[in-house]
């Protein structure tokens, strides 16, 4: 405290009476200096409180939720949900905002110039992660300038490939791309996508030499799969599934740490002999750096009650997303932790946007 005062200066205080003695009155000089050093002291307690109050009162007006990709896609639709039920529970209207392209760049460098006052946040997957090191030309530090407020859940992914293609597991596939070098055709939504990275991580750990198709958006990389056009691709589980279950592609293996609930007779990766490839893309909310920690704490308490109603759990769940609350710091800490992860992945594979 003393070292505060020192920089900042001593809080205004009414000065002391003089001591006239007992029975002597303060004079008119004294009165007025202490009468303005009281409402000075006033002055400075009302503007203290004015955060606080303004924090009680948000939202008093609508939000909008940034989405970085096009609409119709796994975190389009995540968002539109999560807009309608967060808005509900804040008793504002929430707009959803598609700011999609440059790999989700386009909606943070929005947010990070956007006032930090909670009024505009993002919807945001693992690819938040990657960008720090794709794009060395940000005008603006995920880290530093975006503030990671609530979890929302994760998506695993499955590889899949055309009946076409000769193998019917895992182990067949990693085998057949080595005895094939640069022949399998695997396509993504574009170069430092969520289906492109892991990709190349695969390609790295198992010393694979496999031929990426990059697409402008998964959409239509889905369509050539379907028709065979190419052979492969890692996919989320609802972007697929229904391919899945009417015979037009084969699954091998699943991304994550576990199986997936919905193709739970299909090994992971590891379990087929990839030894520590864990990747399960999650999504998350973020705000700009420097919102109020009241308002950060009031936004993320309305996401998780919003992420505990069952009608929201059951449109999540149709997307594929395994719901889950955190509290703030854990979600931050894995934001730190998969930055770092995957700044050491990209420097190796040596993959940089313009």
């Amino acid at each position: 405290m003393q070292d505060d005062n020192k920089e900042y200066g001593q809080p205004r205080r009414a000065p002391v009476a003089p001591d006239h003695g007992i029975g002597i009155r303060p004079t008119r000089r004294w009165l007025v200096r202490a009468a303005t050093g009281l409402i000075a002291c006033a002055a400075l307690s009302t503007l203290a409180a004015v955060p606080a109050h303004a924090a009680d009162d948000w939202p008093t007006k609508p939000l909008t939720m940034l989405i970085p990709y096009a609409p119709g896609g796994t975190t389009d639709i995540i968002g539109r949900v999560l807009a309608d039920k967060v808005g509900r529970i804040l008793g504002q209207t929430v707009v959803a905002d598609n700011r999609g392209g440059a790999g989700g760049t386009i909606a943070g460098t929005m947010l990070a110039r956007s006032n930090p006052d909670g009024y505009t946040f993002m919807l945001e997957h693992i690819g938040f992660a990657f960008n720090a090191s794709l794009y060395p030309h940000l005008s603006y530090e995920p880290l530093k300038d975006i503030t990671p407020v609530a979890y929302v859940g994760q998506t695993p992914n499955v590889l899949v490939v055309t009946n076409s293609m000769p193998v019917k597991t895992f182990k067949e596939f990693l085998d057949y791309a080595r005895a094939h070098p640069g022949a399998v055709n695997y396509g993504s939504g574009g170069v430092g996508s969520a289906g492109h990275l892991p990709m190349a991580w695969l390609q790295s750990k198992e010393q694979l030499t496999l031929t990426h198709i990059p697409y402008k958006g998964s959409g239509p990389a889905i369509t050539d799969l379907i028709s065979g056009r190419i052979e492969a691709m890692l996919l989320t589980i609802p972007a697929v599934l229904p391919y899945i279950r009417s015979g037009q592609v084969r699954p091998l293996a699943t991304s994550g740490a576990a199986r997936a609930a919905s193709l739970p007779d299909l090994p992971t990766m590891q379990e087929a002999g990839v030894k520590g490839f864990d990747y399960e893309p999650w999504y998350g909310v973020f705000v700009r750096a420097g919102t109020p920690p009241a308002v950060v704490a009031k936004l993320h308490d309305a996401i998780n009650k919003a992420l505990t109603d069952p009608d929201t759990q059951k449109k999540m769940l149709e997307q594929g997303l395994a719901v889950q609350t955190w509290t703030q710091q854990k979600f931050q800490q894995t934001v730190r932790d998969d930055t770092q992860k995957w700044h050491g992945i990209i420097t190796t594979l040596n993959i940089r946007m313009n």
